[in-house]
Order: C-alpha cells, then sequence, then structure tokens
C-alpha cells in the first residue's frame, strides 16, 4: 500500500489526506496517451509533401507514356491506318458477312463476297460523283460568278455600304491568305496518308486485311487465350470483344444517321435546284462520320453553294432545311439510336475530335470517336475489375458482347469462341 501511496504521490494525484484522486489519476495517466496519439505539425507537414510528392511523380510518369504512345503511334502511322481502316469495315461487313457462313457459304467465299459487294457500292458512289461535277461544273461556275457580283452588289448597299476600296482589300487579303495556305490545307487533308502512292498501298493493305479478319477473325480470341495464358487472355479477349460491339454499334449507327441525314437535305436540294445536290449528298453522308464537325462543315458548304448559285433566297431556305434535320438527328435519332452503342458525352466527342484532327488531319478526326469509345470501353472495364474486387455492388450486364461476333452454328470450330462466354471473371 505504501508503494502505491508513494506512485500517486510522484504523480501527484493524491488529495490533502492522501487518498489517490480518481479524476485526478485519469488525467495523468490518459494525457501522455493522447499526446503520443496526434503527430507533431512538423510530421503534418512531412506527410504531405510525401504524397504530394507521390502523386506527382506517378502524373508525371502517366503522362511521359502517354507522350511516348503518341510517338509511337506517330512513327507506325503508316501501319496502324491500314490496321485501323480494315477494322472499322470489318465490323460493317461482318454481321452479312457471318449470315453467309451461317447458311453454309465457306468464310474465304463469304469475305470475297462481301469485300466484292463493298466495292461496288464504292465503285457506285465514284460514277454518282464525278458525271454530276463534270456535267455541272461549267454552269456552277457561271452561276458562281453572278453570285459574286450580286453578293458585292448587296454588301456595297444598304446597312454595309462598304466601298470599293475596302470590298478589293478585303477580297485580296482573303485570296493572299488562301493562296498562302494552300499548301497547309492540302497536307491537312492528306495527312496520315501520305503521296497518291501510299494512298493505292493503304487502299491495297486495308482491302487484304478485311479479307482476312472476315476469315479468320472468330479464330482470334482462341489464339490469344492459348498465347497470352488464361488469366490475363480472358480479361483482354473479354475487352476487345466490348470495344468490337462498341465500334460496330457506332458505325452501324453512325450509318443510318448519316443516311437520314444526306436523304432529307439531299431531297432539299434536289426541289430547289441547287447544283451539285448528288455530290452534296454524298458528303453529308461522310462528314455524319464525323460527328459535330461533319455536319457542320457540310451543311456550310451546302449553304455556300446555294448562296452562290441560287441567291440569298435559296441559301436561307437551305440552312432552314438542315438545321431542322440537325434538329431531328440531335434530338430523336441520335439519343434512340445511340442509347447503348457508346455512352459518351458530347464534350468527350468534340474534344476527341478536335485532338485527333490537330495531331493526324482529318483522318485523325475521323478516328477520333471510335477511339475515344474504345478507351472507354477500357476504363468502364477496368471499373467493373475494381468494384468487383472492392466488394461494391456490380451494375447488371447488358447482352453478351461475345453474342455479336461467334463462329456460324453449323460450321464448328474448335478454335472458335462459344457463343456465350461471359465474362472475364466468369472465364
Amino acid at each position: 500500500m505504501s508503494c502505491a501511496r508513494q506512485v500517486c504521490d510522484d504523480l501527484g494525484v493524491t488529495d490533502e489526506s492522501g487518498v489517490p484522486d480518481p479524476d485526478a489519476t485519469r488525467s495523468a495517466t490518459s494525457t501522455p496517451a493522447a499526446d503520443r496519439s496526434h503527430p507533431t505539425r512538423v510530421q503534418v507537414v512531412l506527410a504531405g509533401l510525401r504524397s504530394t510528392a507521390i502523386v506527382s511523380l506517378q502524373f508525371v510518369l502517366v503522362v511521359a507514356a502517354f507522350w511516348v504512345l503518341l510517338w509511337l503511334i506517330g512513327r507506325l502511322w503508316v501501319i496502324l491506318l491500314p490496321v485501323l481502316f480494315a477494322i472499322i469495315v470489318s465490323t460493317v461487313l461482318w454481321p452479312p458477312a457471318r449470315w453467309m457462313r451461317n447458311h453454309g457459304l465457306p468464310g474465304a467465299a463469304a469475305s470475297l463476297v462481301m469485300m466484292l459487294l463493298g466495292l461496288g457500292v464504292l465503285a457506285g458512289v465514284i460514277s454518282l460523283i464525278v458525271p454530276s461535277i463534270v456535267n455541272q461544273a461549267p454552269e456552277f461556275a457561271a452561276r458562281a460568278t453572278d453570285g459574286v457580283r450580286q453578293l458585292q452588289e448587296w454588301i456595297q448597299g444598304p446597312p454595309f455600304n462598304v466601298r470599293d476600296e475596302q470590298l478589293n482589300n478585303i477580297v485580296n487579303t482573303v485570296t493572299d491568305r488562301l493562296q498562302s495556305s494552300a499548301s497547309t490545307i492540302a497536307a491537312g487533308v492528306f495527312s496520315g496518308v501520305g503521296t497518291a502512292t501510299s494512298i493505292v498501298v493503304t487502299l491495297f493493305t486495308t482491302l487484304i486485311l478485311v479479307f482476312f479478319f472476315l476469315k479468320d477473325g472468330p479464330k482470334f480470341l482462341p489464339w490469344l487465350d492459348r498465347t497470352v495464358g488464361r488469366p490475363s487472355g480472358a480479361h483482354i479477349g473479354e475487352v476487345l470483344l466490348r470495344m468490337w460491339n462498341t465500334l460496330g454499334g457506332f458505325i452501324r449507327t453512325q450509318a443510318i444517321v448519316s443516311f437520314v441525314d444526306a436523304a432529307l437535305i439531299g431531297a432539299g436540294l434536289f426541289i430547289l435546284g441547287v447544283p451539285l445536290a448528288a455530290v452534296l449528298m454524298v458528303i453529308t453522308f461522310l462528314g455524319g462520320f464525323i460527328p459535330i464537325v461533319g455536319a457542320f462543315v457540310a451543311g456550310a458548304l451546302a449553304v455556300l453553294i446555294a448562296l452562290v448559285s441560287n441567291g440569298l433566297t435559296t441559301a436561307l431556305i437551305v440552312l432552314g432545311i438542315i438545321l431542322a434535320v440537325q434538329q431531328l438527328e440531335g434530338n430523336v435519332l441520335q439519343p434512340w439510336l445511340q442509347a447503348k452503342s457508346m455512352d459518351l458525352h458530347a464534350v468527350i466527342v468534340l474534344l476527341s475530335v478536335t485532338l485527333g484532327g490537330t495531331l493526324f488531319g482529318i483522318t485523325g478526326a475521323f478516328l477520333a470517336v471510335p477511339a475515344a469509345a474504345a478507351l472507354a470501353v477500357v476504363l468502364r472495364y477496368l471499373n467493373e475489375q475494381i468494384a468487383e474486387q472492392a466488394g461494391e455492388t456490380l451494375p447488371p450486364h447488358s447482352t453478351p458482347v461475345s453474342a455479336h461476333v461467334g463462329v456460324p452454328d453449323d460450321e464448328p470450330d474448335d478454335d472458335a469462341p462459344s457463343d456465350d462466354p461471359g465474362t472475364a471473371s466468369d472465364r
């Protein structure tokens, strides 16, 4: 008892009668522990600096890896370009080719038939455009001269009242700018493709790749599983299947939307008697595959030709038709058709097109949205895997994407994937 009293006296927790005070005892024993449980200000600052340094280093490494990736893409662009074109074309031709294989036609024959049909459609489009341009070029040139004169008279009149000297200076400035930028514009149009020889090589390589993609595509996933191994191959295969499904949905959706736009706008141009209406229809259809930017450029070109050749009233009517069609597309067609194909925000689409066009010209703008959709597929799959490992509730899966790419039922192939391989975690 004397030893305990001596300890209490040393701690200063006894009252005047020498009996230990409970409150003082708790205070004396808890204060050092509380002090030890909180770090000092120096430790807090150092911990924050350490975390900031780690995050900054990781950010620098990610940016460096992204830069190296872009550098490699630029160096290998001649090889990657026909591969990307072949994949896009294959997603369009694969459903009818699979239907032919399901009905007894060999894979090589089905691939060849679809390639010939695709080339026939391309030849038909070219035969539609070239004669129209050749036949209507003189008339368009004459109307363009009259349109420019009318535009000049309109600008010189009220309310603008522009003098001849000012108008001539504006025209000369615009002409000089266009002449000085002609090489830059041409380089931007053919960026990523190169000279005429490389264009032919790219098209020829694309055709060969399309044939083999259609013929041997179903054997790719089993080969990937055997080469990479089951755990990694299953994840990579699932991501590739989702990319294929997303890309195919995007191409088919854009084709439908672009066809509707071209048909409605082309009908209005034919009714109004705008020259080169067939050419403008094709440009509108192709421009639909470059979201936002393509429709704007095609519409502006149609309005400009109508203004120069038919006058201001016709140009305003064409503008009204284009705006009405764009409203139909943006508010009805695209939300309905793309509900399950991409799920990308308009800002992401616009930034992707801008970045692709800046880096790789018009080819990059065309491939930007499919690339962004493929990247979104990878990020969503990673998010699913993280959520699954963290024990979070996963959203219900949609129809397995592997159902869209398979070997025909009546043409069994031991190397072909099953009709419903499921997710990577199931395999």
